[in-house]
């Protein structure tokens, strides 16, 4: 079998593809309900219809909390890739996922104390009357 051979194979499969997306979409549109009632065109989740804006603003920890979790997810990866191969690593390996781990601790000592996973609002230190 040639090049052409393969290659027309391929605008099969994906003629094949199309033709199919083609059909399901066209198929729900011909037999699907139709529906003109305003509640009918409103989002709703578990039946519940909505009372507020889905545009609400969530506090920055959140955030926070979930690019700590990318970043210590994927740097656990590197510790299991490590695990993995720690025999032929031998003692240079195992030298540097220390050093490795070293620096995640150092990062979220880092983290933890300039209160970066603190969720409460910041206590006011009150002076004390009679002390400087």
């Amino acid at each position: 079998m040639g090049k052409a051979t393969h290659l027309w194979f391929l605008v099969v499969y994906f003629g094949a593809v199309f033709a199919l997306v083609a059909a399901m979409i066209g198929g729900s549109f011909v037999l699907g309900q139709r529906h003109t009632a305003r509640s009918t065109i409103q989002p709703f989740e578990s039946g519940i219809l909505p009372v507020a804006d889905a545009r609400m603003r969530f506090p920055i920890q959140f955030y926070l909390v979930a690019m700590l979790f990318v970043v210590f997810d994927l740097e656990s990866v590197f510790i299991y890739a490590w695990a993995i191969a720690i025999r032929p690593a031998g003692w240079n390996g195992y030298i540097a996922m220390l050093g490795f781990i070293f620096l995640l601790l150092a990062a979220l000592a880092y983290l933890w104390r300039i209160g970066a996973l603190d969720w409460g609002p910041r206590p006011r230190i009150r002076p004390v009357p009679g002390v400087r």
